[in-house]
């Protein structure tokens, strides 16, 4: 079955680099319109754009703290005026590891932080994108493999927020199938040629991490990203409440 989401119009959070940026640019090969957003990177997010517009995708980008509930708001209902009034999909995309602090010495400044940029957002964003999503809309949450073996050094507000995100998943799973809105997560683990890793993990890092899976390479956006067209196209129109671990092998539930 060949995937077609012509007539379909996207969201994608943090939709400029990354896995975000993965996500957007498949979308649009499968013939859906696009819209993005960044908080930062605003170049990188002006190249995504080009690179959405060369595959003959009608694509907007849109500056958004995630954070900030009246922000969200305000940039659903731009990218729902320009993507013919409607959201037929909506990836909540953006986050951030902000930065690795152990338990005894972090602020409950730094703990709020990340909540909020993982999780917050995702409950933001849904709920002021529901008022333009169709009957039979889909919705995908960026978990992580962090949700499931609780992280890294110093991550434990990344894997608690990444857990959360499974959870509100699983929750709006419910809520929405009387619209026959599905809700599902991805919990990637290492996605190489991401910002993420680069900064967080180390290049140095890289072949000690990617020796511990067992398929012995590192993923790619595009692993995460065949996912969620798995997830918003008829393909999964009978899934729901559901989490695609993208690991390699390295973490079974």
């Amino acid at each position: 079955m060949q995937i077609n989401l012509e007539g379909k119009t996207a969201l994608v959070t943090g939709g400029n680099i990354g896995i975000g940026a993965g996500i957007a640019k498949a979308l649009a090969q499968c013939g859906a319109q696009v819209a993005i957003t960044y908080f930062s990177h605003e170049a990188e997010a002006n190249d995504t754009v080009n690179a959405l517009k060369g595959l003959c995708c009608d694509a907007a980008m849109l500056q958004l703290d995630a954070t900030d509930s009246a922000q969200v708001k305000a940039v659903a209902s731009q990218a729902a005026e320009r993507m013919q009034g409607k959201i037929d999909i909506l990836v909540n995309n953006a986050g951030h590891l902000v930065d690795r602090v152990q338990t005894d010495c972090m602020s409950d400044e730094h703990w709020h932080r990340v909540i909020n940029v993982n999780l917050s957002s995702a409950f933001y964003c849904t709920r002021e994108t529901l008022p333009y999503m169709p009957e039979g809309g889909r919705i995908v949450n960026m978990a992580s493999m962090a949700a499931r073996n609780g992280g890294g050094n110093g991550t434990v507000p990344y894997a608690a927020s990444k857990a959360g995100v499974i959870g509100l998943t699983r929750g709006l799973a419910k809520e929405l199938a009387p619209r026959k809105i599905t809700v599902n997560a991805l919990a990637p683990g290492f996605i190489a040629e991401t910002p993420f890793h680069e900064t967080f993990t180390g290049f140095d890092n890289y072949a000690g991490i990617i020796s511990g899976i067992p398929l012995g390479v590192a993923g790619l956006p595009v692993d995460v990203a065949g996912a969620v067209l798995y997830y918003v196209s008829d393909l999964g129109k009978w899934v729901t409440g559901q989490v695609a671990e993208i690991n390699g092998g390295a973490w079974f539930v």
